[in-house]
């Protein structure tokens, strides 16, 4: 029997351990440690991208209804004479906020109703106003990216920093026994490697989701900013002093 048909032989008559149960335990406390770490780090990021996919998609939609029933109105401030709510919506967020303000430069000072035109001065308050707003939703919805950021970056370093102490643990060991053979480096060095593949397991998924919601994020900034600055254009149009 040849070298090749006598492992082949050997391997079928012994029962094989499953790869990762072994190598789990041939792995060093420290490494497991990290491994458990990089198990929580995976858990938040699925956590945040699933959050915030939600998250995007509502607002998305709630934008595409609010946007429609805006443009069926004749007037700037009809929907907001209507006292129309839409919670979680960030375009309506824009416009309700413009048209509190602009509603408040309107009044005239007994209450008794609206005036006809806003001074320049109050139509800048009405832009501040509408300029804050848009920031303040699009911090809302970028609110918990850096965890993903961090994951992104940190999980393939924390991989390399378990498989590095791992490869010195095992080439330590070796030393210290005074033989150096395959048999006896391989587990430690294999058990050193899982670190580095649960980080890039962390890493890559994070990373395309994170990618995905920046493009998300960034579009849907794009839209706020294009809607205020079209709210703001019929503002001045229908009630800007000449």
């Amino acid at each position: 029997m040849n070298a090749l048909g006598f492992f082949a032989a050997a391997a079928i008559g012994r029962p094989k351990q499953a790869e990762l149960s072994y190598v789990w335990d041939q792995a060093t406390l420290e490494a497991k440690a990290i491994i458990l770490c990089l198990v929580v780090f995976s858990i938040i990021a699925w956590s945040v991208m699933i959050g915030k996919a939600l998250q995007m998609r509502r607002a998305k939609r709630l934008n595409q209804f609010f946007n429609t029933e805006y443009r069926t109105q004749k007037n700037v401030l009809d929907v907001y004479d209507r006292r129309v709510q839409a919670d979680g919506c960030p375009m309506f967020m824009v416009y309700q906020a413009g048209s509190v303000e602009l509603d408040a430069r309107l009044k005239n000072p007994d209450g008794s109703g609206r005036k006809r035109f806003v001074s320049l001065k109050g139509m800048e308050h009405v832009k501040r106003s509408l300029e804050n707003t848009v920031a303040q939703e699009s911090l809302k919805l970028e609110s918990g990216l850096i965890l993903l950021a961090i994951a992104v970056s940190g999980a393939p370093f924390l991989g390399l920093l378990g498989t590095v102490w791992g490869v010195m643990s095992t080439f330590g060991g070796i030393a210290q026994a005074g033989t150096a053979s395959m048999a006896a480096m391989a587990p430690g060095v294999a058990a050193a490697l899982i670190t580095t593949v649960a980080g890039l397991l962390v890493a890559i998924p994070s990373m395309f989701g994170y990618n995905w919601l920046v493009h998300t994020l960034r579009v849907l900034t794009v839209e706020l900013d294009n809607f205020a600055q079209e709210l703001v254009s019929k503002m001045e149009t229908e009630y800007l002093e000449d």
